[in-house]
This record gives structure tokens, C-alpha cells and sequence, in this order.
């Protein structure tokens, strides 16, 4: 008993205690600028139109099937999102603010499946944290206006929140880093970086065997070891190091966009509020900022919106341990299948190339003829739907209505394809004599994959 009532004491002083507000303050500040960069960077592109207006057909997500391209309008939303998050940023109407930026981006997430990527999801998951996080408190414009907003410090568990999410992204991707493919046969990186060596200084390396297995197991203790790296103050700086070095050189080799500066960026959260307050503060001056606005030492006041926000951080975060680990529960090749792949933090950890040839045939008469993606499909989304079961099966229904719109009979669809999985030799993939037609896409039957041949 007096033990048990210790560890509740501990738990109770821990969630009564207080820290600089600037670490949030610092986070929001930083996180609004990043991601208006990161919707310039999407518009200058033409990634508006490319992947979104220019497709005639879009994948959805399961239960989503509601979300569609609101068209030209699409520019629109991403004006929203973008004006939002600079509003998150200098922290004006926050509350409405992050809420708005949280919706639009997830809804743009959510128009198409064919551009998921781990940090899209990273980043609805942070911004929907914020929503309930006293991130405009110190350092914004809604706490020069109302003074009673105005706190210097602010409960301990909303900056560790923050913590807590980005060490189970490193973590998760460390742990799905350990399988046979990444750790025996350095795969797919072998594949990625003998295809780098027009690379200045280092590409003569990129065809080396020891290269390619120091990356993998690199990468593996990198993600495993960096969160308590972080953690020990005097680790802290040597980690931000490797964080910065990991990142960076993860950028040279590979296309992932904004992934490594996200990464940086959330791995500051992890040094002393002192150092957010003095990084604030001489950005303040230097933009002419009158600093008096933001001293104090005010302790944030606890509210029924306070209590509400512990909740339900708690719960997301058990969600978020416990939801990348679903598919250990599964029997099947995650790789092959991709059951239980999104949302799990498989970063990076494989490689997929297929074919996919639809026949639309007569059910009745035997009748046949073959489609070509490409009157249909983008390149992109070609190449992602022929390795992808669910994307296979969504396209071949949707070609099934399609033809039936067009006056077919017993419209029947079947696919012949084939999928190489991170170097292996290809392999017949969707069951040939199945009828896509027939199958129950929100099922999580997946009889008609065919085995993996290890």
C-alpha cells in the first residue's frame, strides 16, 4: 500500500507541476512557419495540379469515400490552410486557427491516398494535439491583446505531450526497422543507393556492400537510441548532431520533402525552456518586438478545458503507442499485403515495383478487352495503385462502373499483376480468376492476394 500510494503521488505531483511556456510558445511558432513553407513549396510546384486536378480519378481511404476534390476550389483550401497556419504561427485566433489548419490539411490529406506520406500524417497528428494545447499563452498576439491569457508557465504534461508523440515516431520506425530485409540484406537501401553514385564526393561509395549494411543498421540504432540521447542533457547536443547530420544527409540521398526539417525542428523541443525563451526573445528584438509584452511569470490557471485537454491527450496518445502495432498481430507479410503499413511508421523500408493489366469481361459470354491505365490514371498513380491490394481493387471497381455507365453487361473485372518486393524476383500478386467486382472493398479479408514466396 504505501507503496502503491507513492507511484500515485508521484503521478499527482507530476501532472500539478508547471514549466516555461516558451517550449510551446517556441513549438507554435515554429511549426505554423514550417508548414505555410511547406504549402508555398506545394503550390510553387504545381502540385495542385498535378495530383490533384489533373487525375481523373482519385483512391480514398477506407471510410472516406465522402472526401472528393473540390476542383479549381482546391487552390482555395490551400490558401486557407496556409493563411491558417500563419495565423497559428504569430498565434491570432489561435484556437480557431489551429483548428482550421488542422481540418483543411487533413481534409487535403484525405482527397487523395495516393500521396500519403508519413510526415502528412505526422503533422495532422501534431496539429490536432495543439488544438487542446495553451500554445498562444506566451509570445502571441492573442496574449498581448488579453491579458488574461498571458502565462508564463503552464503544466509540464502539455510540452511532453509533444515529446511523448515524436518518440513513438522514432521508436515505431526503429522497431519496424528490425525484420530480416532492412537487417540481412541492408534492403531496400541496397537498391536506393547504388542508384547514387552521380553523387559528388560520395558516389563512388554508393556501390560498396559495407555501405549499404552501415546504413541499415545505422538507421536502426539511430532511431532507437536518439529519443534517450535527447533526453540526457548531456547527450543533448550530440544528438541534436546526429539528428541534423541524419537528416540532412537522408535529404541528399532520398526525395522526401519536408520529412528531415520537420524532424529537426520538433527534435529542439527536447533542449531547456531557457534556450526557447532566449532564441524568442532575440528574434523579438531584432523584428522589433517590445519584449516587456511577454515577460511573466503568471502560472496558467486550471480550467474544466485544461482537464478535458489531459484527457484527451492521454487517450490519443495510448491510441498512437498501441495503433502502429497492429499488424504484429497479423499473420501475414506486412510488406506484401501493406495490412497495417499505413499509419505505423514504416519508414522508408521498402521497395515495390509491379504491373497491373485489367480484363473487362462478359460474365455471361465470355466477351473480353483490355484497359489502358493510362486513360484513366496519372504515371504516379499508376505506378503506386500496381503494387498496392487495396488500390488495385478500388481502381478495378471503379473501372467496373465505369463500363457499365458505358452500356456494358455482366460487367466482370479481373487483373493480372505481378509485384517485386525489395529485390526479389517478380511475383504473381492479385488472384487472376477473382472478380474484382465480387469483392467487399472494406472488407479485411484478404483472400485474394495470392502467398508470398519468400
Amino acid at each position: 500500500m504505501p507503496m502503491e500510494t507513492s507511484k500515485q503521488s508521484l503521478i499527482s505531483r507530476y501532472f500539478t507541476s508547471d514549466r516555461d511556456a516558451a517550449s510551446l510558445a517556441f513549438f507554435r511558432i515554429g511549426f505554423g512557419l514550417l508548414m505555410f513553407v511547406s504549402l508555398v513549396r506545394f503550390w510553387a510546384l504545381g502540385w495542385i495540379d498535378k495530383l490533384y486536378l489533373t487525375p481523373k480519378f482519385h483512391f480514398h481511404y477506407w471510410g472516406m469515400d465522402w472526401v472528393t476534390v473540390p476542383g479549381i476550389y482546391t487552390y482555395g483550401l490551400f490558401a486557407i490552410c496556409g493563411i491558417a497556419a500563419l495565423m497559428v504561427s504569430a498565434g491570432i485566433r489561435y484556437r480557431i486557427a489551429i483548428i482550421l489548419f488542422f481540418l483543411s490539411f487533413t481534409y487535403i490529406e484525405l482527397m487523395d491516398k495516393t500521396t500519403y506520406l508519413n510526415h502528412y500524417y505526422l503533422i495532422s497528428l501534431l496539429s490536432f494535439m495543439l488544438i487542446w494545447l495553451p500554445a498562444n499563452c506566451l509570445y502571441s498576439v492573442d496574449a498581448v491583446k488579453d491579458k488574461s491569457l498571458r502565462s508564463g508557465r503552464i503544466p509540464s504534461w502539455t510540452i511532453d505531450s509533444l515529446k511523448v508523440m515524436i518518440a513513438i515516431v522514432y521508436i515505431a520506425a526503429g522497431l519496424a526497422k528490425l525484420n530480416s530485409d532492412w537487417l540481412t540484406r541492408a534492403m531496400p537501401l541496397t537498391l536506393w543507393l547504388q542508384g547514387k553514385s552521380d553523387l559528388p564526393l560520395i558516389g563512388g561509395l554508393m556501390h560498396q556492400s559495407w555501405v549499404h549494411y552501415a546504413f541499415s543498421w545505422g538507421g536502426a540504432l539511430y532511431d532507437l537510441c536518439i529519443i534517450p540521447l535527447l533526453l540526457v542533457r548531456r547527450t543533448r547536443v550530440f544528438a541534436f548532431s546526429l539528428v541534423v547530420i541524419f537528416h540532412v544527409m537522408t535529404r541528399v540521398l532520398f526525395p522526401i520533402g519536408m520529412f528531415p526539417f520537420i524532424m529537426i525542428f520538433c527534435s529542439l523541443l527536447f533542449f531547456a525552456p531557457s534556450i526557447h525563451r532566449q532564441i524568442l526573445d532575440w528574434l523579438g528584438e531584432r523584428m522589433g518586438f517590445a519584449m516587456a509584452k511577454w515577460q511573466t511569470d503568471s502560472i496558467l490557471s486550471q480550467s474544466l478545458f485544461l482537464s478535458v485537454s489531459q484527457v484527451v491527450i492521454i487517450a490519443f496518445l495510448v491510441v498512437q503507442v498501441v495503433f502502429p502495432l497492429r499488424s504484429h498481430f497479423l499473420t501475414d507479410n506486412v510488406y506484401w499485403t501493406e495490412r497495417g503499413y499505413r499509419y505505423s511508421w514504416r519508414v522508408m523500408l521498402m521497395e515495390k515495383t509491379g504491373y497491373a493489366n485489367f480484363k473487362i469481361q462478359n460474365t455471361r459470354t465470355g466477351k473480353r478487352f483490355y484497359v489502358d491505365n493510362g486513360d484513366f490514371l496519372t504515371g504516379f498513380q499508376q505506378k503506386q495503385m500496381a503494387t498496392q491490394p487495396d488500390f488495385i481493387i478500388e481502381y478495378g471497381q471503379y473501372l467496373g462502373r465505369h463500363f457499365e455507365s458505358q452500356g456494358h453487361q455482366h460487367v466482370g473485372v479481373f487483373v493480372e499483376s505481378y509485384v517485386a518486393l525489395n529485390g526479389r524476383p517478380s511475383q504473381q500478386y492479385i488472384d487472376p480468376q477473382v472478380d474484382l467486382m465480387q469483392i467487399d472493398y472494406k472488407s479485411l479479408v484478404e483472400s485474394h492476394i495470392l502467398q508470398f514466396d519468400e
